[in-house]
């Protein structure tokens, strides 16, 4: 006891023990739980009453589902009480009752009520009780709903259980109205569907669904937590079913305003991925539009009267001929008809403005035009007077040896004028000389007696001639390939000096299937030739240079003379690997829209869409308030079990690590006094020298 005493650091300390925590330490771990119950305390008792108001049966007294004879009843009870009560019932109650009662006493607006969770006419209920909140009762002018009628013959490519899954066979997209004869929405949107259907006429497909259907319209419905099917904004209600859907799961519903305009609209774009044609003013037409377009473009304006947008028909077609045209929209109003007159011709909207060349008189079309005439229009003048020879166009020219001519797939020898060069004021010029020429001969004036160029005549009007022209910078290896000149570089790729000469040359090509064939059969014989035959093009080339002056006469003089020449004499058969020419024009961003929707993941865009109506079903979900309380009692004992493990641990480590340190210096001091010698020590602690002599006598 002394030694502890004088001692004080031999003593055992003593445990410490735990510090209750301080209330910012407490708020800090329990922070998870606590905001977890106050959410499943605020669902409980705010959002989830406020998601199941009274029903229309609460406020009758009756049960769900009664009959519309219990309904009678009870209406008749609860009205003959107003008179005898000594404290009769406010006059907004007795407007919950009345409204209750003509809804659910009538047969179809009771059905969609109980089956579909349908009342269109809260906003009369919500007026009257506003209009007649201080008044009686007997003011109120009955019945607070007027019946409305559907008419049967505003239904039209109605869609029943029997003939859903055919309609569904066809790869066109499907706009459905699902609609109820009880409906007075129904009954004023029927003129706008009809509007809306003879719109998507030829482009999409249209139906209509009658909600007495119940097998269908469950199956289109949507459903509730418990399974229960509801419409989420009444009836009518637009589902659309893309190209390639077949099931419910990859329907998309409109939600947005029920008007022509905004209908057809929403289905163009989001459905059938139709590009938006933009309007100009007089002002920025020409800076914004003609300015910054594709050159090898035709230039389509349509001007309207009514600055509405583009219907679907017209934006199919501006997709369907996009590598051709350019489109735009222009409001023509009377005080500027003077510029219209004077410079496009326009002289009454609507109306059409085709501009196929810089030079060249724009085309008007006057009137209203549907569908199959503006295909027509489009496929006329889809080409400039000189068409461009692009990728997309090669082929349909007949100026591709891979191809045919465009007299037939029989026609043996054709040709192509090709003009080649830079973007450029000489380019142009000779755009304008090669498209008299061509003009020239097509009409025969002035060169029908001549003899000679009766040969360039006669294979222009048998498909047998071309004329196009080549932009020499952007299809360089194609230019430096057919003008294999030592001066090439003023004609092809990035200009390098001021000077831009275009050049003219006629291709010949000649296809012999037979001939053809015999090079392939020898070349079988042999892996390597066979392998190098691949890309040769199964048509022979012979390219001709002109050389002459930049007049009109004298370039169909030697056209003339050398389509004759090709036709006559019989030229060797030669194939060849042409370049491929370079594709100018980049896929634009809505043709990478959605073609097809198969499942109903259908990407970021639309999950964000939807997340409003998944978080109003989730605060009509009565589970989703235990779970969030759940949560809170599960975290709350998770993280008190951690915080008292965590105490246990740091005291039996502050325990732990004190009697060890003391029992290990008590037996290394009495090792260090008592142990032998080891042989390993450098040193033992008993050793000594020896003395030794000098002298081994010694």
């Amino acid at each position: 006891m002394a030694t502890t005493s004088e001692n004080p650091k031999a003593t055992i300390p003593e445990i410490p023990k735990a510090k209750s925590g301080s209330l910012p330490s407490i708020v800090k771990a329990y922070w998870l739980p606590a905001i977890l119950f106050s959410a499943s305390m605020f669902f409980q008792l705010v959002a989830l009453p406020r998601s199941f108001p009274p029903s229309h049966y609460d406020v009758l007294g009756i049960k769900t589902y009664s009959s519309i004879e219990q309904v009678n009843e009870a209406y008749e009870h609860l009205s003959s009480n107003w008179k005898t009560d000594s404290e009769p019932s406010s006059t907004l109650d007795m407007i919950k009752i009345q409204y209750a009662f003509e809804l659910l006493s009538n047969p179809i607006w009771k059905r969609d009520y109980d089956i579909f969770s349908i009342d269109e006419y809260l906003h009369v209920m919500e007026k009257v009780k506003e209009k007649y909140s201080s008044a009686s009762f007997s003011d109120i002018n009955l019945p607070l709903l007027k019946p409305t009628s559907f008419e049967s013959d505003h239904v039209f490519d109605a869609i029943s259980s029997d003939n859903f899954i055919s309609k569904l066979q066809n790869s066109s997209a499907l706009l459905v109205q699902v609609y109820s004869v009880g409906s007075s929405r129904c009954a004023q949107f029927s003129s706008l569907w009809k509007r809306i259907a003879s719109l998507l006429d030829g482009i999409a497909n249209t139906g209509m669904i009658d909600i007495r259907d119940l097998k269908l319209a469950t199956y289109l419905s949507e459903k509730k937590y418990t399974g229960a099917p509801f419409y989420r904004n009444g009836v009518p209600s637009l589902l659309a079913f893309p190209p390639g859907c077949k099931t419910s799961d990859c329907i998309v519903r409109y939600t947005g305003e029920l008007s022509v305009d905004a209908v057809t609209d929403w289905f163009a774009t989001t459905i059938l991925s139709l590009p938006r044609i933009s309007y100009y003013s007089r002002d920025t037409l020409a800076q914004s539009f003609l300015g910054k377009g594709s050159r090898h473009k035709v230039k389509v304006i349509y001007a309207s009267k009514t600055g509405q947008r583009a219907t679907p028909f017209v934006r199919q077609v501006a997709k369907d001929y996009w590598s051709y045209a350019s489109f735009a929209f222009t409001v023509y109003n009377e005080e500027e008809s003077i510029f219209w007159s004077n410079t496009f011709g326009v002289e009454e909207a609507p109306a059409i403005v085709i501009l196929r060349d810089p030079g060249v008189k724009p085309l008007v079309y006057h009137g209203s035009i549907n569908n199959s005439r503006l295909i027509d229009i489009m496929e006329q003048n889809k080409h400039q007077v000189l068409p461009q020879l692009r990728s997309v166009t090669s082929m349909e020219l007949g100026c591709d040896p891979k191809g045919y001519s465009r007299a037939g797939n029989d026609t043996t020898v054709w040709y192509c004028a090709v003009l080649i060069g830079r973007q450029s004021t000489e380019l142009h010029k000779m755009r304008e000389t090669m498209r008299r020429v061509q003009e020239m001969l097509s009409d025969g004036e002035n060169v029908n007696q001549v003899d000679q160029y009766q040969s360039a005549m006669s294979a222009l009007k048998e498909k047998r001639l071309t004329f196009a022209w080549v932009d020499g910078e952007a299809q360089k290896r194609f230019c430096l390939f057919y003008v294999n000149v030592e001066e090439s570089f003023d004609t092809c790729g990035p200009r390098r000096d001021i000077t831009d000469v275009p050049r003219l040359f006629l291709v010949r090509y000649k296809r012999n299937d037979t001939e053809a064939n015999k090079i392939n059969e020898k070349n079988s014989m042999n892996m390597f030739a066979t392998i190098a035959s691949k890309d040769v093009d199964p048509t022979s080339q012979l390219v001709a240079l002109y050389k002459g002056l930049d007049e009109a006469p004298q370039i169909i003089q030697w056209i003339s003379e050398t389509v004759k020449d090709g036709d006559s004499r019989d030229l060797p058969f030669h194939r060849t690997s042409t370049p491929e020419l370079v594709a100018e024009d980049v896929d634009p961003i809505w043709s990478k829209g959605r073609e097809q929707i198969i499942s109903s993941s259908r990407g970021m865009k639309q999950r964000l869409e939807n997340i409003p109506e998944r978080i109003h079903d989730v605060m009509e979900d009565p589970r989703f308030g235990p779970m969030l309380l759940l949560g809170a009692l599960m975290s709350f004992g998770f993280i008190y079990l951690r915080r008292n493990q965590s105490i246990k641990s740091s005291q039996t480590n502050t325990e732990g690590d004190e009697r060890p340190k003391m029992r290990r210096r008590r037996p290394n001091s009495h090792k260090k006094q008592d142990a032998a010698p080891s042989i390993t020590d450098m040193q033992p602690p008993n050793a000594f020298q020896m003395p030794f002599t000098d002298s081994d006598s010694d």
